[in-house]
């Protein structure tokens, strides 16, 4: 069976020690009222032809979920 982690969004993208490092966070409730903090949960650190891979498949899925209408191209 495969692991699967959860994360609300990358808190930090660095690159340090030949490796590129995504620091992923998730969002945990703050006091009565204030909006969710985001807080540090987990690290993955790649070699960069990994993250150049990696970022690559990103982009063939945003075009797919652009040509499906789920989202839309920012054009700034």
């Amino acid at each position: 069976m495969k692991k699967e982690i959860y994360a609300d969004g990358v808190g930090q993208i660095h690159f340090a020690g030949n490796m590129v490092r995504f620091d992923f966070v998730t969002l945990q409730p703050a006091a009565d009222g204030e909006a969710p903090k985001p807080e540090p949960s987990e690290r993955v650190i790649m070699p960069p032809q990994g993250f150049l891979s990696m970022f690559n498949s990103m982009q063939q899925l945003i075009d797919k979920l652009v040509e499906a209408g789920v989202l839309q191209k920012n054009n700034k």
